[in-house]
Parts: C-alpha cells; structure tokens; sequence
C-alpha cells in the first residue's frame, strides 16, 4: 500500500511537473512569435505597455476582459491615426503590462491608473475609448477623474452588474488566488488550447471569428499563464465598484457616445446600452448589427463611431 501511494504521488508529481514545463514552454514561444510593439511607462507600480501613433486630437483606447492592444491594432489603429494621435494600452496585467502583487483588480484602481498614464504623458485631456470592461473601466475615471479626459466613447462596454457570467467566461470564476495560480499554471494553457476555436467563436458570435486573429489580433498571448490568472482577477473584481458607480452616472457631465452591437452575446445591448440613455445625461447611443468585438468585425463602422464621437466631444471653444 504504501508503495503503491508513494508511485501515485510520483506520478502525480511527475504530471505536474509536465504541465508546468508545458505551460512554460507555450508563454516563451507566443512572446517570441508576439514581441511588444510599444514603450513602457511606469503607473503606480503597474508597468504600463502602449503604442502611440498618429498627430492630432489624442483618442486613448483601453480593451476589455481577456484582450490586449491588439484588438484595436488588428484592423482599427490604421482607420484613426490619419485624423487623430491615438495611444492604445495594455491595461494593468494584460498583454505585457504588469499588475504588481498585491495591486486590487477593481475598476476604481485601474481607472486610477489610467488617469495617472495619461497625466505622466501630458495629454491634454483626451478622449477616452474603452471597450466591454475597458468601458467599464472608462466609466469609473470619467466619474473619479473627470478633469483629465474631455468625453467617452464606449464600444460594447460594461455598465451594469450581469446576473450571470456568460458562459465562455465561466472557467475564469476562481475565488481562490491560490487556486487560480495553480490552474494557470498546469490546466489552464492545455485547456485553452483545446478550446480555443469554440471560445473565440462565442466571444464574436454571431459574427465570424477571424482566421488570422490569433497572430495579428494576439489572441495566442491568452495561451500565457499570466494572463489567465490576471483574466480571472479582474473577472472577479469587476462587480465590486459597478453598483456604486450606476448610482453616479446622472453626474456626469462630458459627453458619452456608446456603440453596441444587436446581436451582442456577451452583454446585453438593452442593459448595458440603451439603459445609459435615461440614467446619464449627454449619452449618444448608437445601435448596429454585430456583435461583442466590433473593433474587429466592424472597423470601418466604429472607426466612423469614434470620429463622430470625437466631433462632439472636441468642440472648438
């Protein structure tokens, strides 16, 4: 008997340890075949990664739940920077900026962040562009911050607090920080790999995933470890400020243009959208058939969003 657990532990260890390697491994080959493309800026012990590009009034873009840069990069970034000097950001332990330990995933602190990026690089009050939980995040500095940004426009964001986790998202519900830690490291990379094709399809649904997003959109970077544990957090994190934030929105001032999609199967249009109309004052609202990753599906439709939405808010004095 007690060889035979001695063997199981063995092998139990063995298993482990392979996974680990493996999991290793698969994070060193995505950040060879995805180096960073931007610079780096230090934010209140967060190592902030971001691309700035283009001349003219100053667009920052900030992505959502489980994404990076490369959302905006993949078929947006090119459609802006002619009319607009636009600065994308990883936000705080997501693509290759950091979260360092102990750092709270809320909303409150990354948008505390977000407006500290954007005083340490001298932005005259930009707008500021958030999609799905980037939005969220959008909100939150626009309520906390509002004298360093001059408007929102938000792509399919995150406003309210959801009664369910959609389902794709389910497998980052991990209460335990321990827990997540050791998912990320042994499950989660092998996992991913094996769902991935069924994953990305439920995020675009119902519009057809790009066969190039994973290289041009970074989409392999989620297969790091990192970025499940930090996915997970921030999952975990984001209802905490929400019901205090929804209280606020009838005191914002600056103008908020919001783009959703019709067929969005990640939040609800109705919810996260249309709502905002009679509960903040100043909201645009625009609705278009598509669905959750409109930077990607639709450029041409949200670029043109984003224009409009900078007309209104840049308006001469």
């Amino acid at each position: 008997m007690i060889t035979f657990l001695i063997a199981l532990a063995a092998l139990v260890i063995l298993i482990f340890a392979g996974l680990v390697i493996f999991t290793a491994y698969t994070a060193r080959r995505v950040e060879q075949a995805l180096p960073p493309r931007g610079r780096f800026l230090d934010v209140n012990g967060a190592r902030i990664h971001y691309l700035d590009k283009g001349a003219g009034p100053t667009l920052v873009l900030v992505h959502g739940l489980g994404g990076q840069m490369g959302n905006f990069t993949y078929a947006l970034l090119d459609r802006l920077t002619s009319s607009f000097r636009v600065i994308l950001i990883d936000r705080p332990g997501a693509g290759y900026s950091t979260r360092p330990p102990g750092q709270s995933a809320r909303l409150s602190t990354q948008a505390e962040i977000v407006a500290q990026f954007i005083r340490l690089l001298g932005l005259d009050r930009p707008l500021l562009v958030g999609h799905s939980l980037g939005g969220a995040i959008s909100l939150a500095v626009a309520l906390n911050d509002p004298d360093c940004i001059r408007g929102l426009a938000l792509i399919a964001p995150r406003t309210h607090v959801r009664n369910q986790v959609p389902e794709v998202f389910k497998p980052l519900v991990i209460r335990s920080k321990f827990v997540r830690w050791l998912i990320a490291w042994t499950l989660a990379t092998p996992g991913s790999i094996r769902r991935g094709a069924a994953t990305l399809a439920a995020i675009f649904a119902p519009d057809p995933v790009p066969p190039d997003f994973r290289t041009k959109g970074g989409g392999l970077l989620t297969l790091r470890p990192k970025s499940f544990y930090n996915s997970s957090t921030d999952l975990m994190a984001a209802d905490l400020d929400l019901p205090a934030m929804v209280t606020r929105y009838p005191t914002l001032k600056m103008p908020v243009s919001i783009l959703y999609g019709t067929g969005d199967q990640i939040l609800e249009p109705a919810v996260h959208g249309t709502s905002m109309t009679t509960e903040a004052p100043n909201v645009h609202l625009e609705l278009v058939e598509g669905g959750h990753m409109l930077p990607i599906t639709f450029p041409d439709i949200t670029a043109n969003f984003i224009k409009r939405a900078a007309a209104r808010t840049f308006l001469p004095t």
